[in-house]
């Protein structure tokens, strides 16, 4: 990695307890954070220096970020600079902790008495603290939030962004939790920030997540914790409890990386009766690219050479790799049904539809003999969505794409209604 030095930094534009943001003087939009080797407890009440802490916080966010974008969560993150430092777009932050619960623990059960430790909130419990180190970071309704009147680089917080950033942390959640899940362990709860990037005026996921942030424990077992919890939970600190508590941080650094690679990844193969038919699957296939999922072409007739169709319908189930077909045959689709009565394996029928018979040719892929059990999707891009959707079962990456593809659009949707509802006024 390339050392702070090599970057023009400017003026310190702030400092927390874990971390610096440096501006960087060649590169106007963007910041330097820089982390530190302290560690910290109920607002600094307990404070020791950890050696090394900096390199394995940075190393946990960049894989945590790396993540979230790769999937297409909108962060601020851009690169990691060095073991120590990462740069950012700089961001004017919202001075709110947004919590998300899936397990009752901690400072909810003392805020919320009778409720006992490992209730598990499905849906997510959502908690917004204001950031004030004075008043210990005091709990916040929504409607405080929306009271505060929050202007940051030019953008007013108002409901459509309160609503923006409920809903993005619930999704980056989700994503974590089930990324988490192929190590076996367990989020338990997490605290991200947003901030509104100073060039485009929009809210994205920034600060930090690392080890600090969330309560992970492994094999759902609050006796192995690794997070900061031990830290907080020493009775005394003592140069050998230090040492646990970097050999936590360490575990969590060593496989935070490991959320970053995929399962057994499967494959789409899209079976078309004729090459005229090029433009709809190639469609099928630059939508499965967005999903991570491979995508393979082939041409066959169901009706004018079956040995053929059922021979390459062989080839895929004998390598072992998971595979959903998808069958691309207009006027009469033999394809569907000859592949569904012969494979074990998901077949849908995505038919391309003409304005002259297509009204009438859609019920050869509609109307299956009894014993097969291929579906019909139109669109070619949903068609890929739906095999991405049977993959994301058992590949976290891909179930992290579609994840964020359902946030994007809702985000999509509620911002075209904010500007719809100021052009009306």
């Amino acid at each position: 990695m390339a050392s702070t030095s090599e970057l023009q930094t400017g003026q310190k534009l702030n400092e927390g307890k874990t971390k610096q943001i440096f501006e960087l003087v060649d590169q106007p939009g963007l910041v330097l954070v820089q982390s530190k080797d302290q560690i910290t407890a109920g607002n600094a009440v307990r404070k020791d220096q950890m050696e090394g802490k900096a390199a394995i916080a940075n190393k946990t966010t960049s894989c945590v970020f790396k993540l979230l974008q790769e999937a297409g969560v909108k962060t601020a993150f851009v690169k990691q600079h060095s073991d120590t430092a990462f740069i950012a777009a700089h961001c004017e932050m919202i001075p709110i902790e947004w919590v998300c619960r899936r397990i009752a623990t901690g400072s909810f059960l003392k805020r919320n008495p009778g409720v006992k430790e490992g209730y598990r909130f499905a849906p997510l419990k959502m908690e917004m603290f204001f950031k004030d180190d004075a008043n210990n970071d005091p709990q916040w309704s929504e409607e405080q939030l929306l009271a505060a009147n929050f202007c940051l680089a030019g953008l007013n917080i108002g409901q459509c962004e309160v609503d923006i950033m409920n809903r993005s942390t619930v999704a980056i959640f989700e994503i974590l939790e089930k990324a988490w899940a192929t190590q076996n362990c367990t989020l338990v709860d997490m605290k991200i920030e947003f901030g509104v990037n100073v060039k485009t005026q929009e809210i994205v996921l920034a600060d930090v997540i690392d080890n600090d942030s969330w309560r992970l424990w492994p094999a759902g077992d609050r006796s192995q914790q690794k997070d900061k919890q031990v830290y907080r939970d020493l009775k005394e600190v003592t140069p050998e409890a230090m040492q646990m508590v970097k050999r936590n941080f360490e575990w969590v650094a060593e496989r935070v990386k490991l959320l970053l690679e995929s399962e057994a990844m499967g494959r789409v193969v899209v079976l078309m009766g004729s090459t005229s038919d090029m433009a709809h699957c190639d469609k099928i296939k630059k939508s499965c690219a967005s999903y991570g999922v491979p995508c393979v072409l082939r041409v066959t007739s169901a009706h004018k050479g079956p040995d053929e169709t059922l021979r390459i319908k062989a080839e895929y189930e004998g390598d072992g790799v998971p595979t959903v077909f998808v069958a691309v045959a207009g006027r009469s689709n033999g394809l569907g049904p000859v592949m569904s009565g012969n494979t074990a394996y998901p077949v849908i029928n995505c038919p391309p539809l003409t304005p002259d018979w297509g009204a009438q040719d859609v019920w050869s892929s509609l109307r299956m003999p009894s014993g097969l059990g291929c579906s019909t999707i139109m669109s070619p891009e949903a068609a890929a969505q739906f095999a991405a959707q049977v993959f994301g079962l058992n590949n976290h990456l891909v179930w992290c794409k579609l994840r964020a593809k359902m946030l994007n659009t809702w985000v999509s949707l509620k911002v075209a209604d904010k500007k719809l509802q100021a052009c009306s006024l």
